[in-house]
């Protein structure tokens, strides 16, 4: 095919430019996203009479061909001459439909379509990321799960400072990945802005409706300025510096665990599936997934800065520059992928070994600032115990024994107020509870911040019901009323109360709902609640209710009610058990209604805001 621009030259480009000027071998990866895109748009030039329905239905078909012909077998992307992805896809509507598909680019400039194809696979990609660091919290919450008790030395300047235990060590990557999670989160916002229909800078000249464009495409709204809207790479950049932080995140775990698998160390045992050997010394076993999380991170920061420097100093509106805005986002995001999985791989398969750990958590003299703290207790200023302890550490160094090992007598020749009462105060066990306040190492501490994550976890995959949702709804709910847990629900009553709905998700399908609905006296209940039973002990159920209180807060409420053979769950929500003729509401309109009404079991509940 001819380039889309030839008419106003008399020369085709050179060999060499038109290789060096081609992104095909680049943009392929856009391909479902350009032909989404020219979905909407020939939809869109139909509104405004450049097509006749006919004409955009036509084009329409033919796009959806060639999505699942590339869906099956993307080999024509790779063998085609084609400067770009935008000229494969006209080319190929042409060569299937002539002079038509000439007709599809009317109103529209590469510069909004390529803005619109990455912004649509930013998105994407950036959902799956989303999903591939949920499950990454989700494989270290059930490391530190098992390692709650397993006491460690802490480091400061890696020398051993204080203990802690291995599973607070986990949760201390847990609470930084889960801040790139909120980042990423917070950044897809800003990603979901439609640049279609901005045309090559001015906007189009045709009187379509881009917000409705918009919400077609799934974007939250239209893109404001049309000079803005195709020459920004904000978002790009934006996601380079997110896969940075989030790596440089993925590269201190692994630069901890690589220590902590060291001979020296000893504290971790690394699965044969993510280590290798060594060509030259058969004993070698070498963490080689975590070397090179720790070495990708650097590929990625050089993505960023590299873009950064591309950006800088670009005047409006578009310049070619921006055609080097994909490969290293590309790059980043993939290795930003491959780094959660290997690191999901590693700690799903990591065996901590307890003794050593232990062992050296008593062998750092971490237990110091116990025997500080005991001194201060006996009415000793701090600055002062400081000294004295330090000066029993280097007695303890010259005898090589740790504090504990020490007599009274020798203990008593530096501070007279010390008696048999140190030696409990030296437990590191007693060390750890004693760090108690929030965000502490005490075990009550780590339990509630791991009970806190899981919430949280479960609350990431709460949403509101869409229409898509119906039919997993009626399941649901046919289900459990099968069961004798909630009462059933028609097709249309889902349908008409759809709104009322909250879902939540595991693996992308629904696996549990709940609605909130109000009385005309204000009285809201909390109904249909029903989870998935392979899905039973996530937290879902717990995230859902919360999700409806925090809406019902938000609407002002006073009062919600629920009926439940589940007193106990609702409990632990705050929910106070009350006497059922309290409910005039709900015994009027539902209960007369029920099978079950003269042997009803169910126990009502109310929480009052």
């Amino acid at each position: 095919m001819a380039a889309l621009w030839g008419g106003r030259f008399e020369q085709g480009a050179s060999e060499a430019f038109a290789r060096f000027n081609a992104s095909l071998p680049v943009d392929w990866r856009f391909w479902a996203e350009d032909i989404q895109g020219s979905l909407a748009w020939a939809g869109a030039l139909a509104e405004v009479g450049v097509l006749t329905q006919s004409e955009a239905e036509r084009l329409q078909v033919t796009l959806q061909s060639l999505a699942e012909q590339l869906a099956a077998d993307p080999a024509p992307l790779f063998e085609s001459s084609e400067e770009d992805i935008h000229s494969f896809v006209e080319a190929w509507l042409i060569g299937e439909v002539g002079d038509l598909g000439k007709k599809l680019h009317t109103g529209r400039s590469r510069n909004d379509q390529v803005a619109t194809d990455f912004r649509l696979w930013c998105r994407k990609t950036g959902k799956q990321l989303l999903a591939e660091l949920q499950q990454t919290l989700e494989v270290m919450a059930e490391l530190a799960k098992g390692e709650l008790g397993t006491l460690m030395p802490g480091y400061t300047h890696l020398q051993r400072a204080q203990p802690v235990t291995f599973g607070h060590w986990v949760m201390a990557y847990v609470e930084m990945l889960e801040r790139d999670l909120e980042r990423l989160e917070d950044a897809l916002k800003r990603v979901n802005v439609c640049p279609l229909g901005c045309g090559a800078l001015a906007g189009t000249a045709y009187p379509m409706d881009r917000e409705r464009l918009a919400k077609a495409l799934g974007f939250e709204r239209a893109a404001r300025n049309s000079l803005d809207a195709i020459s920004d790479r904000d978002f790009v950049l934006e996601l380079l510096q997110l896969a940075s932080t989030s790596a440089l995140h993925l590269s201190r775990l692994a630069e901890d665990l690589i220590f902590f698998g060291t001979g020296e160390a000893g504290f971790v045992k690394f699965s044969d599936t993510v280590s290798s050997g060594s060509s030259l010394m058969p004993q070698k076993k070498n963490p080689d997934a975590l070397e090179l999380i720790r070495g990708k991170s650097g590929r990625i920061f050089g993505a960023m800065a590299g873009f950064s420097m591309t950006l800088k100093a670009l005047p409006l509106s578009y310049n070619k520059d921006l055609q080097e805005d994909k490969q290293g986002l590309f790059d980043a995001l993939d290795s930003w992928s491959d780094c959660l999985l290997l690191a999901r791989e590693v700690l799903g398969t990591l065996e901590v070994n307890r003794e050593a750990c232990a062992k050296a958590a008593a062998g750092g003299y971490s237990n110091a600032t116990e025997l500080a703290d005991y001194l201060v207790a006996k009415g000793i200023p701090f600055r002062e115990a400081h000294h004295l302890v330090g000066v029993l550490v280097r007695i303890a160094l010259e005898q090589q024994l740790p504090l504990e090992a020490l007599t009274l007598a020798e203990m008593q020749q530096v501070s007279e107020v010390i008696d048999e009462d140190v030696y409990p105060a030296l437990d590191l066990t007693a060390a750890l509870e004693k760090r108690c306040a929030l965000g502490g190492v005490s075990l009550a501490r780590q339990q509630e911040a791991l009970k806190a994550l899981h919430g949280r976890l479960a609350a990431k995959a709460v949403r509101r019901a869409t229409l898509e949702d119906v039919d997993a709804i009626q399941v649901l709910i046919g289900h459990w009323a099968g069961e004798g847990e909630n009462l059933p629900r028609t097709r249309e009553d889902i349908i008409h109360s759809i709104q009322d709905f909250v879902v939540t998700e595991v693996d992308g399908q629904v696996a549990g709902c709940a609605s909130l609905y109000i009385y005309s006296t204000g009285l809201a209940e909390i109904r249909s609640l029903g989870i998935n039973e392979s899905a039973h002990g996530k937290g879902l159920g717990q995230a859902m209710v919360q999700v409806l209180m925090d809406e019902a807060r938000e609407l002002k409420l006073k009062r919600v009610i629920v009926l439940t053979r589940v007193a106990g769950f609702f409990d632990k929500q705050g929910f106070k058990v009350i006497f059922k003729d309290s409910l005039p509401e709900k015994v009027m309109k539902d209960c007369k209604l029920c099978p079950r009404q003269d042997n009803c079991d169910e126990i009502a509940m109310e929480h009052r805001l």
